[in-house]
């Protein structure tokens, strides 16, 4: 029993980040919980037909509400003891456009988050995000490109704009009035763009203007901004994913 020193069950609502298989029937899953930050837990038995913890719980950005076995080190893995759904979701499982932009911010945070960091502001923001994009009639297309200028405000390093500011600069994380000539940058026109998604609420995000052209050069650019102020931000793979769908 010392290895469960803290709690020997502790309850929390998370997001789930990644799942793997591990073994015959069970798993092994990263969730990003509201009160431990990322952590990693098995789950024993999921993959069984009479599992009370089936297997869709476990889909990348799945609500969820669990109890677990935690262990004192949060570095460690935590057993699952049992998980449901947070909130069922009516559109994300089934939609094909819903479900890649879902698969693209999994793929995003697992380069971002570190485990044992706690970000319940950033816990919120992800639960009223997805909500949105489970439920939202309007266009979805534009969704990515918001979640990553919003959610590089919860990490710290939110572009910075000033008025006379018009090249952004990827490199130092804010506006210039003259081109930077290391080409890090975005352009004019990129950086109006830019300040759109920054200063936009993601109700109203379908409203702006983005070709399928200028949502490719915003995506690649921004990815780029990621790998410049976040270590080992690379091999995204889900860009390709929302090519073919948007």
């Amino acid at each position: 029993m010392g290895n469960f020193a803290l709690s020997l069950n502790m309850k929390s609502r998370g997001i789930v980040i990644r799942t793997i298989k591990y073994g015959e029937t069970s798993i092994i899953t990263d969730i990003f919980t509201e009160d431990k930050g990322l952590a990693t837990f098995i789950g024993g038995s999921v993959r069984t037909a009479r599992s009370r913890m089936p297997m869709g719980l476990f889909q990348p950005m799945s609500p969820v509400e669990f109890i677990c076995y935690w262990k004192s080190d949060v570095t460690a893995m935590h057993r699952l003891k049992e998980c449901r759904p947070d909130v069922v979701r009516t559109g994300i499982p089934f939609d094909l456009g819903r479900g890649s932009v879902a698969l693209f911010m999994a793929e995003v945070l697992r380069k971002c988050l570190q485990t044992g960091e706690v970000n319940t502001d950033l816990f919120e923001y992800l639960t009223d995000t997805l909500y949105y994009l489970d439920s939202t009639q309007n266009p979805i297309s534009h969704i990515y490109l918001h979640f990553l200028v919003q959610l590089s405000g919860h990490l710290g390093f939110h572009p910075q704009m000033d008025e006379e500011g018009v090249y952004f600069d990827l490199r130092e994380g804010a506006t210039t009035d003259v081109q930077p000539i290391h080409g890090q940058s975005l352009s004019k026109e990129e950086t109006k763009k830019l300040v759109a998604l920054s200063t936009c609420d993601l109700s109203e995000v379908h409203h702006l203007q983005f070709s399928r052209a200028d949502r490719k050069a915003m995506l690649q650019k921004l990815l780029l901004y990621y790998q410049l102020h976040i270590p080992g931000f690379d091999n995204i793979h889900t860009p390709d994913v929302l090519e073919n769908v948007f």
